[in-house]
């Protein structure tokens, strides 16, 4: 046991220095090294111990998926992210059975094909996306609330695959009873994980952070609890530490568990992806590569296609689009352990899941460089003219008279028109999509309070800033950053108390109720001699 772990290891190590001058992702070197170790030259079998690690790795590496979604990070994006992500799952599935249909598959095996296609890898993408520094960007958002979407889905089909695996003889009543205990328990552990987490686990964790070791033994305690109640409900140990891991990420203190965890999920990590790929029976090989080929290709491009067309359907940019759509194109973490309830409840045989494994390693090893060089690519597509950077708010509005208006209320919308009718150039910002049809100028939607959404509007440039917001710690971030950045900011007072305090943090021109709008800006316009 200890040889093996060794070996892996070591190899693993080797192979990331061999491979770093071409900058090869680590979860694709780790699944190379199970290939090399397993497959090609048997040094490396599956044993108990190994095992073990291995689903101690799965439960550790959902609980890891989890604590990477936090909702406060993608709230502002919680519509586009059901709407974008419920629509992919679907086509994707539809599309996916039809092709598996075409290549002469069993209605079975096309349903776990097609389903193990639809998902793409949190895992993957977050650590790609966090590496980039782009996990705040407007895109990093939407990507992972896709991802939140699309985990719930999994988690769902997990759970009814787990009540219906334990019928005996399956017919429709007893399929239906089994789904419906399943999702009762589901409902069950879902209720006590927030019931704990929103009332108990706040204080003893709050004590806990002030130790690194603590910390980590107390998450350790924590995703373990909940996978004992998930058996208790007769759900599997996956759904319980992806509810564990999504229910601490909700915390002040997740960022910091984050940090101390990682280092110790990385490995169980490594050993996931590595004995992933050591359980890859070549046997099957041959007769899979036309198969696997085809279904990567799928994956690749129809996955990117769907989402690109769902997005730009959506008004997002096409460098949003396009940035977002090519992180999802990969078969996900989840693929495989569907793909293993499959073989255990004897719905499918080996030769599907080794069919997925080599679709993954083709995909996640692409896909990974698409997303590495992303940027690149889009800029070489804009300059080949086969995409558009026209209608993108960041190239638009670097020169000339430019104006940012946030929120796009009454106020809003009226200072954005007489703004346009006086010749200037106006984008429009606001976290409801609904706020900004019928506009009469550029519209970008997004949530002021990240940088990368002023970054993405290119706000250092603009000539001033808006807010018709009524929301004061926004305003008073948005003072703030225009202060640092020397950009004339004028603010919405609806309380006259304000006025003084948002001119104090670098407001400088305070938009009275009681002071006409034109008024307003005529005062501006002749204070930079633009009138």
């Amino acid at each position: 046991m200890t040889q093996s772990l060794g070996i892996l290891i070591v190899t693993a190590a080797a192979l990331s220095i061999l491979l770093h001058k071409v900058r090869m992702p680590g979860l694709v070197v780790y699944m190379f090294t199970g290939l090399i170790l397993g497959p090609a030259t048997g040094l490396i079998t599956s044993n108990e111990m190994l095992n073990l690690i291995s689903e101690s790795g799965i439960v550790l590496l959902l609980f890891l998926v989890g604590l990477e979604i936090s909702i406060e990070r993608v709230k502002d994006i919680g519509k586009i992210a059901i709407i974008a992500g419920g629509g992919q799952v679907t086509l994707t599935f539809v599309l996916g059975y039809i092709l598996t249909k075409a290549l002469g598959f069993s209605p079975m095996d096309g349903f776990y094909l097609a389903t193990a296609f639809t998902f793409s890898s949190t895992v993957v993408v977050v650590k790609l996306l966090d590496q980039k520094g782009d996990l705040d960007k407007l895109y990093g958002r939407i990507a992972v609330g896709i991802f939140l979407v699309q985990d719930i889905v999994v988690i769902f089909l997990l759970t009814v695959l787990s009540g219906i695996a334990q019928i005996q003889e399956p017919g429709i009543i007893e399929i239906a009873w089994g789904s419906g205990k399943a999702l009762l328990g589901l409902g069950a552990l879902l209720l006590s994980v927030i019931t704990i987490a929103r009332w108990i686990l706040p204080v003893p964790f709050r004590w806990a952070s002030r130790s690194a070791d603590t910390l980590f033994i107390w998450s350790l305690a924590w995703v373990f609890a909940i996978v004992l109640l998930a058996e208790l409900f007769h759900l599997s140990a996956e759904v319980g530490a992806f509810m564990a891991g999504i229910a601490l990420a909700q915390h002040s203190y997740a960022e910091d568990l984050r940090r101390r965890v990682h280092p110790v999920m990385n490995f169980f990590i490594i050993v996931f992806f590595i004995l992933l790929t050591v359980r890859m029976d070549f046997s099957y090989l041959s007769s899979q590569l036309f198969d696997g080929f085809i279904f990567s290709i799928f994956v690749l491009a129809g996955k990117f296609l769907i989402f690109l067309l769902i997005l730009r359907r959506m008004k997002y940019s096409s460098r949003t689009s396009f940035l977002t759509s090519i992180t999802v194109a990969q078969i996900s973490e989840f693929s495989f352990i569907f793909a293993a309830t499959g073989i255990a409840s004897g719905k499918i045989g080996p030769q599907i899941l080794s069919l997925i494994s080599l679709v993954g390693i083709i995909t996640i090893s692409i896909s990974s460089y698409l997303i590495i060089y992303s940027e690149k690519i889009f800029k070489f597509l804009v300059s080949i003219k086969l995409l558009s950077e026209s209608d993108d708010a960041e190239s638009e509005y670097t020169d000339g008279r430019s104006v940012i208006v946030v929120g796009m209320n009454p106020l809003g919308r009226a200072i954005v028109d007489r703004l346009v009718n006086r010749g200037f150039q106006v984008l429009a910002i606001d976290t409801d999509l609904r706020k900004l049809q019928g506009l009469s100028c550029k519209a970008m939607h997004g949530n002021v309070e990240y940088m990368s959404t002023l970054e993405e509007a290119n706000f250092k440039n603009a000539e001033l800033l808006i807010s018709a917001l009524q929301i004061e710690d926004t305003n008073n971030l948005l003072a703030f950053h225009c202060e640092k950045n020397k950009v004339p900011f004028a603010v919405h007072a609806s309380d006259p108390s304000m006025k003084d305090g948002l001119l104090a943090i670098g407001a400088d021109h305070i938009i009275s109720p009681k002071e006409s709008v034109i008024l307003t800006y005529q005062r501006w316009l002749m204070e930079e001699g633009n009138l």
